[in-house]
């Protein structure tokens, strides 16, 4: 719904009019114009405006020689000032400038390789701090003992051997570049290995500081925190490399978060940590990671660990995606053999160009997926690569295709039949267990499929979908779990609870423990979490779920439903992360003109992060 915008006419009314401009938009601009107690403009006005709307979006700044001459693409709408006037009108704006009447400058304008860029003034200077010290810190490389360096990867991943004809080990390589520079990037998508890696790097980290090693795991989330605390527990269990197990916080708690929106840990108050390993980076934004930065001691080594083409932070900011294509100046990006010790133990000569280019800046990408298939993964990287085409020729169509990622048209009543099926079974296998009490069995079936939608609301949404599942399982199963707390309820976690140990975004599920007493149970690695109904306050039923709160699962198998092409939700990283939280089977439920707008339309964040600024 469009909130009426109220107040005098002046240059942004007809782009609010037009929906161009949300009155939020309009008010800020307005209030910020008033404030500088000078004139302003009517392009500043509109560039404010712009600014404010950018943040609300998810980018950082305004991309100026982007914008569409036509504010609505229509030919009678409002039309943008053009780049050059904005330009020259921001140039000489008290807003950039300063105003005779106070220190007052909202707006930063700045010249980049992507041309002129409007920001306003807080992120401009976020953007600006992550860049000095990112250089900062790639300026020089920690001094390592070689020898000491070979035993610890040898003792952590296994000897190499070095006449193996076969593809270096990334992994390895993760670890040798984690020791030897004070920020690195670890990317990959979902089974490259990435937490089996954080754990053998910290390892081998625990080697180089004779076991005394302070360690600060964190993540955006709650819920990704937990699940990287339970991961690193299982491996340093199993296979005995950690002296110490770490707990894994919020970023937000790792750096002393108040009730004022202010931070303990800053640049006068340094966070302890020797290493700081940073899980789910994709989903962390441009302030946060400011603030984490920081508030690091230039001794610590950084490891940001993530995929790039997962969703971003709803604030915003697309940081890790920026750092994995960060272009840095030609002396930063020397062959790595000139900045790095033991390049042998790199395995340098096994990455080409482009690649020795990004871990001369600590940048490197897992390739190999273990967790699902090479025909998923094939699928996954098409969609990466923009290749509609390609995405269309590679999945399978209607109810007669083998291949583990089909698509299927809503209209296709025997294809969604075979959907009815495989759902039912989930439910069915879901109820025997908990009805049995076997609450491994229970968490087991939980994560055994999932209907994952673009939206909350509408009949393609969260709403829409988990009525025709529920009908379906009353259908063809007698009946619903009777009521909250009946064996068989899959539960979702709404809110953060950090005193029972459960997040935002946790699944569980109902069962019928000894004497018939409900329990709900949630997989914690190779545990199981009880809990009675008494000690859970914000749950509700899941039996479809949006494809963003998905993020960091995986399921056995998924079935996507897709809204129609012009849905604004319908991008490329939305149907990425959907794709790959599946380990063995993808059914998209949608119109083939879905599947290709959704490959065909970016996330669309400008940042200034990836290239060099100069202000005007």
């Amino acid at each position: 719904m469009r909130l009426p915008v109220t107040g005098a006419d002046d240059a942004l009314t007809p782009f609010a009019d037009a929906g161009a401009l949300t009155a939020a938009d309009v008010h800020v601009a307005r209030r910020v114009a008033a404030l500088s107690g000078e004139p302003v403009a009517d392009e500043v006005l509109v560039a404010t405006a712009l600014a404010v709307r950018a943040v609300r979006s998810g980018s950082t700044c305004v991309r100026l020689a982007d914008l569409d001459e036509s504010a609505t693409g229509e030919a009678d709408g409002p039309r943008w000032p053009a780049a050059d006037a904005l330009v020259g009108a921001l140039r000489e704006s008290h807003l950039v400038r300063g105003a005779s009447t106070g220190p007052l400058r909202p707006l930063a304008l700045a010249d980049s390789a992507d041309g002129p860029l409007l920001y306003l003034r807080k992120y401009f200077r976020q953007e600006q701090s992550i860049r000095a010290i990112l250089d900062a810190r790639a300026a020089d490389r920690p001094i390592v003992d070689e020898g000491l360096l070979a035993d610890a990867l040898d003792t952590a991943f296994g000897a190499r051997d070095s006449d193996v004809a076969a593809g270096y080990d990334r992994q390895r390589a993760a670890a040798a570049l984690a020791a030897t520079s004070w920020t690195t990037v670890l990317a990959g998508g979902p089974g490259t290995g990435k937490t089996y890696t954080i754990a053998r790097i910290l390892a081998v980290m625990e080697t180089l500081y004779s076991g005394d090693l302070r360690i600060g795991l964190c993540a955006p989330t709650g819920r990704a925190a937990a699940q990287l605390q339970t991961a690193i527990g299982e491996y340093r269990r199993t296979h005995g490399i950690l002296d110490s197990e770490p707990t894994s916080v919020t970023v937000h708690r790792l750096l002393g978060s108040r009730p004022d929106g202010t931070f303990v840990r800053g640049p006068a108050n340094r966070l302890p940590f020797d290493v700081v390993v940073v899980d789910e980076t994709s989903m962390l934004p441009v302030t946060m990671m400011c603030r984490l930065l920081e508030s690091l001691r230039t001794d610590t080594r950084l490891i940001l660990v993530g995929d790039p083409h997962q969703l971003v932070s709803v604030e915003a900011g697309a940081v890790l995606a920026d750092l994995v294509d960060r272009v840095v100046p030609p002396t930063a990006t020397a062959p790595l053999a000139a900045s790095f010790s033991v390049p042998a133990r790199l395995g340098e000569s096994d990455f080409d160009d482009a690649e020795r280019i990004a871990l001369a800046r600590g940048v490197i990408t897992l390739r190999r997926g273990h967790r699902y298939g090479d025909r998923i993964s094939e699928v996954a990287e098409a969609v990466n690569d923009g290749d509609a085409d390609r995405v269309l020729s590679l999945v399978g169509h209607g109810r007669d295709s083998d291949h583990p990622v089909r698509l299927i048209d809503e209209d296709d009543l025997a294809a969604v039949a075979d959907v009815r099926s495989t759902v039912v079974a989930w439910a069915a296998d879901l109820r025997h267990a908990a009805t049995a009490g076997d609450a491994r069995g229970a968490v087991t079936a939980l994560r055994g499929h999932r209907v994952l939608c673009a939206h909350r609301d509408g009949p393609y949404g969260v709403s829409g979908w988990s009525r025709t599942v529920t009908t379906w399982i009353a259908e063809d199963l007698g009946g619903l779990p009777a009521g909250r707390w009946s064996p068989g309820e899959p539960l979702l976690v709404t809110a953060n609870d950090r005193a029972q140990g459960v997040y935002n975004g946790d699944s569980g599920v109902v069962i019928a423990a000894d004497g018939g007493e409900p329990m709900a149970v949630f997989e914690r690695g190779d545990e199981v979490k009880r809990l009675h109904p008494s000690q859970l306050a914000d749950v509700t039923a899941v039996y479809s779920m949006t494809i963003h709160r998905s993020q960091g699962s995986q399921f056995g198998s998924v079935t996507v439903i897709l809204p129609p092409q012009d849905a604004e939700l319908l991008t490329r990283e939305l149907l990425y992360t959907a794709i790959t939280r599946a380990e063995h089977e993808v059914t998209i439920i949608g119109s083939r003109d879905a599947l290709r707008a959704a490959v065909g339309r970016r996330v669309a964040r400008a940042s200034g992060l990836r290239t060099d600024l100069v202000e005007y």
